[in-house]
């Protein structure tokens, strides 16, 4: 029997922030810069959903673990400046969240500090504060499920009663291998056949998604 669903956990960068899009050109110019040719496409398809140590890791078998340290810091520099100067919440995500009346959280590949800058810089902090969780609190990032299942223990939470709100393809496939419904948001950079699959309602204007969620 399939559980109603009682929490819905929010990815942050491309779910609830427009982050992603900065995220891209920002590895696109480190990739040139540090000599790592990468077209945006391919930076998508690498890094997008993944945590800050799987990209480092990435980096490091092909640049070296000198090159990786670097990459790193240069990337939190400049991807603070451009959200500094232009970040806002995703398109219709504010009047999604009005509309939703079930418990909601974050679960994101970005760290506690990132998280609190991007949410605090859109004004969404405060909807989540207290109920904001990071990869970096887990030993394996998304794909693996264990960011997912930490965030339904901390909010006391059944798996299976759990809705997740992705839009990046290991962020699905992170809450499939969690026993959880995934909604992957195909309004972003990752195409909407990369985030179909079993359990999975894909869709493109996240002012639906709480007509979505009313319907499993």
């Amino acid at each position: 029997m399939i559980k109603p669903v009682e929490l819905v956990i929010f990815d942050c960068d491309g779910v609830l922030v427009d982050s992603e899009r900065i995220a891209v050109r920002v590895q696109v110019a480190l990739g040139a810069e540090l000599g790592w040719p990468l077209t945006e496409d391919e930076v998508i398809d690498r890094f997008i959903g993944r945590s800050t140590a799987s990209i480092g890791e990435q980096v490091a078998a092909r640049l070296g673990d000198e090159a990786a340290v670097v990459w790193r810091e240069r990337f939190e520099q400049l991807h603070r400046e451009a959200v500094d100067a232009a970040l806002s919440p995703v398109d219709g995500l504010p009047e999604a969240l009005d509309a939703i009346t079930l418990p909601t959280c974050v679960a994101s590949s970005g760290s506690h500090d990132k998280m609190r800058h991007t949410l605090g810089r859109t004004g969404l902090y405060e909807r989540f504060a207290g109920r904001i969780h990071s990869a970096t609190e887990v030993d394996r990032g998304k794909p693996a499920p264990d960011l997912f299942l930490y965030a339904a223990r901390r909010m006391g939470v059944d798996p299976g009663a759990c809705a997740v709100v992705e839009d990046s393809r290991p962020g699905v496939e992170a809450a499939r291998a969690a026993g959880m419904r995934a909604f992957g948001y195909a309004g972003g950079l990752t195409p909407a056949e990369r985030l179909e699959g079993p359990d999975t309602v894909v869709f493109h204007d996240m002012r639906k998604l709480p007509y979505l969620l009313l319907e499993q």
